[in-house]
């Protein structure tokens, strides 16, 4: 038995209503999210369009938050759920430097980590989770991975789905369906200056342009190192057919 989510952001509609019903069923303190909707606009003016992704823990086979934790306070339960027990956590946030998601936070009113746990009290009385029932558009589809006869896994079989940051080797259990792929990975996205309700601050504005600058030089020494060593192997074959 494996639990998992798929999102099927073709039918999202960006309401917020699985961060509001997360936040009220496991009171989650203002400022913190365990689950939450990004908003990216593609496109210039007047053909422009907002695409929509439901982020959350993603529940992976082998979680580094689990590997890494001193504490044990994070843990893998049988079906494969990534659960936390806050009486064990000493809040030293090494879960959150290893999740490559941001999906961990510190509460402020235990100053101990917490997470998407599933919804694991609802799960053990047969529930769903409480983001899975409040979805007016049944987006957000929950069910164990293993057993063939789940909506989940029929779903998973046979649409073309897609993962945060497969190449961490993580084996998240989140799918996404019908996902805008500059959504699922920052890299693919223009940083901006200002939010949609609001102004960056001028610092963090000024750490986004630097964090662009040097990932634009390193894919420009990438693209010439790559560029470079093509030359060289165009060279010597053109050398070896010479002599031969």
């Amino acid at each position: 038995m494996r639990y998992g989510f798929v999102i099927d952001q073709r039918k999202c509609i960006g309401c917020h209503a699985c961060t509001v019903a997360c936040k009220e069923e496991n009171q989650v303190p203002l400022g913190a999210f365990r689950t939450w909707v990004k908003y990216v606009e593609k496109g210039t003016f007047p053909h422009t369009r907002r695409y929509f992704s439901v982020l959350r823990c993603n529940h992976c086979d082998d979680a580094p938050c689990v590997t890494i934790c001193p504490t044990v306070a994070l843990y893998r339960r049988p079906d494969g759920v990534v659960d936390f027990d806050g009486a064990r956590c000493i809040g030293c946030k090494s879960c959150m430097q290893g999740c490559p998601y941001d999906a961990l936070y510190i509460d402020p009113s235990t100053n101990t980590a917490a997470k998407c746990n599933y919804c694991a009290h609802r799960l053990e009385v047969g529930l769903e989770p409480a983001c899975v029932i409040v979805c007016p558009e049944r987006a957000i589809i929950a069910g164990d991975l293993d057993s063939p006869s789940t909506e989940i896994a029929r779903l998973v079989a046979r649409e073309p789905v897609e993962v945060r940051k497969p190449e961490q080797g993580t084996r998240p259990k989140v799918y996404y369906v019908g996902a805008e792929s500059s959504t699922l990975s920052p890299s693919l996205q223009a940083p901006a200056g200002s939010y949609m309700w609001g102004q960056r601050a001028a610092g963090e504005v000024d750490l986004v342009r630097l964090a662009a600058s040097v990932q634009s030089r390193q894919r420009d020494e990438s693209t010439a190192g790559i560029s470079a060593r093509r030359s060289a192997e165009a060279e010597g074959a053109a050398r070896i057919g010479t002599s031969a």
